[in-house]
């Protein structure tokens, strides 16, 4: 089992969060990982992405050119990673601020309203985990509960009474799809 996956948006989305936590999942799994964050000099608002590649067996490179699921915030990130994707491969993406859906009709597509999902749930800061919860349901490369030890390691410990409203973002999620 290996499955690459590149998420992508704009700075501040959780992009980059969403793919360490589900790299510290994948370690807590006894799993093989590369993490590699892609992102500007711009820290909120500019474009950022994150490879992640998940496997059972020793992974030779995290660069990349083509990806089994792309997880797409924006158009920019629609118009670069959906040709990259593999034939047969996932692409997960949120119609909010999108203009020009995606076309190809060889991979499979998933539209997930993540962000009417964080509006409904009264928390824009779930958006991340909701996109997380939807690709999980899609191919659940990891456990939740290491995506929930994961999630603990990499808040800090004043962000910790919000583990539950994280899970309640991610089982969300899961809900969309």
């Amino acid at each position: 089992m290996k499955t690459e996956i590149i998420a992508a948006g704009f700075g501040g989305q959780g992009v980059l969060s969403m793919g360490k936590i589900l790299a510290y999942a994948g370690l807590i799994d006894d799993l093989e990982v590369t993490w590699m964050p892609s992102y500007g000099p711009e820290q909120r608002g500019g474009t950022a992405n994150v490879t992640v590649v998940i496997s059972d067996k020793p992974i030779s490179s995290p660069v990349l050119d083509s990806y089994d699921t792309a997880v797409v915030l924006n158009q920019q990130s629609l118009d670069k990673f959906e040709p990259k994707v593999k034939p047969g491969g996932s692409l997960i993406y949120d119609p909010y601020g999108i203009h020009r859906l995606p076309t190809r009709t060889d991979i499979n597509i998933y539209p997930v309203a993540a962000m009417d999902a964080a509006m409904e749930l009264k928390s824009a800061k779930s958006y991340n985990m909701i996109i997380l919860g939807a690709l999980l349901k899609i191919n659940p490369i990891v456990s939740i509960e290491s995506v929930m030890t994961g999630l603990k390691k990499t808040l800090p410990e004043r962000h910790h009474h919000l583990l539950p409203a994280n899970r309640e973002a991610i089982s969300r999620g899961m809900e969309l799809i």
